[in-house]
């Protein structure tokens, strides 16, 4: 792995180089593990990034576990006073335009503007790192792959399990427990599962709502295999739905497959979008859809790009994007169907082809 995370630090620094900056602080949990690996979470260390050094500084607790794992060319300071020593190593790199995540807390910014030398600059440089993270390398699409395919299994098995009686919370339960059986390690988000009316919530949470014969059921949701999350939609039926329930799945289903075959290097977000919600649209139910497309994914459940009427971002091979169109009905239900798909050299890989897209209908 320590090639990996060279190379990730090799990006940053030719960014700095590109901005003419010489260097950056980072103390957002996911952005210091994806540069060095270090696990401990927002606010427990951060990384000073030079044009041609890096240093981790965390404290004790955490000594033993990563001085013998980071990259030979990644510095290693143990203490508690993070900044004091990011400020100190600052000035031992010789930076002199210093950046920090605009996220950086404002008692953070004010220690560290107090501290740094007059002759230092120390400005905001916004979502540096997580624009380089939205480009996957090798190891992270096998991860991705991983948990994608755990998540599949899970859910086929699921489909044995679920039955009309059962709450949501039950089933939320037992997808927990099939994915950790496949390997996954936990939760990106509480699971959905919103069954009959509740289907037209788009984040409806499980409850202890009954599932009844008639009802839709939408389950969504994202378990980590080696720090990379899926993140997964499937909606069902329970027994006989209406014919209007039964149009929105198809046109659902279809609009789908619609925005995953068009994804290739250099399409936009916005046309991505457009794909799915003018086929919506256009067999009348524009107005019941009423988020985005779909989003990248990683270390966190959401990511860039985005996919969204407003969003400019351009597809590269490497990023793994979410599609995920709906339609929700008040007090009906809904449909969202969401697959993984890696944008690739000369198309896109779905990862989560392996659950059919077919309607899925649980008798009795």
């Amino acid at each position: 792995m320590a090639k990996y995370f060279e190379a990730r630090i090799a990006k940053l620094q030719r960014l700095l180089e590109k901005l003419e900056l010489d260097g950056m602080i980072v103390y957002q949990g996911a952005n210091t593990k994806y540069l060095t690996g270090f696990d401990g979470g927002t606010g427990e260390g951060v990384v000073v990034v030079s044009r041609t050094q890096a240093c981790l500084i965390t404290d004790a607790r955490y000594e033993e576990d990563y001085r013998h794992r980071l990259p030979e060319n990644v510095d290693f300071k143990v203490t508690r006073a993070y900044y004091e020593a990011a400020v100190e190593t600052v000035i031992a790199f010789g930076i002199k335009q210093l950046a920090f995540e605009a996220t950086l807390p404002y008692n953070v910014y004010d220690l560290m503007d107090q501290l740094l030398p007059a002759d230092i600059t120390f400005d905001a440089l916004p979502d540096a790192v997580e624009t380089l993270r939205e480009v996957k390398d090798t190891v992270e699409l096998e991860a991705l792959r991983l948990a994608a395919k755990a998540s599949a299994q899970a859910f086929n098995d699921l489909l044995q399990f679920i039955k009309v009686g059962m709450t949501e919370k039950q089933v939320a339960n037992e997808l927990d427990r099939l994915q950790k059986h496949y390997g996954a390690e936990k939760a990106s988000f509480d699971t959905i599962v919103a069954s009959g009316y509740r289907s037209a919530l788009p984040h409806g949470e499980a409850t202890d709502k009954i599932i009844e014969l008639g009802d839709l059921v939408t389950i969504d949701f994202g378990y980590y295999v080696n720090d990379y999350t899926s993140d997964v939609t499937r909606t069902i039926a329970m027994g006989t739905i209406s014919d209007e329930l039964r149009e929105v799945y198809a046109v659902v289903k279809q609009a789908n497959e619609n925005a995953i075959d068009i994804v290739k290097p250099g399409i936009s977000g916005s046309e991505i979008d457009s794909v799915a919600r003018e086929y919506i649209t256009n067999h009348g139910f524009g107005e019941f859809y009423n988020h985005s497309t779909g989003h990248g994914v990683g270390l966190d459940i959401h990511e860039g790009p985005a996919l969204s009427s407003r969003s400019s971002d351009e597809m590269q091979s490497g990023h793994l994007l979410t599609i995920e169109p709906g339609i929700y009905l008040p007090g009906k239900g809904g449909v969202r169907i969401e697959d993984d798909v890696i944008v690739t050299s000369d198309g896109y890989e779905n990862l989560t082809e392996g659950i059919t897209k077919s309607l899925v209908i649980i008798e009795g």
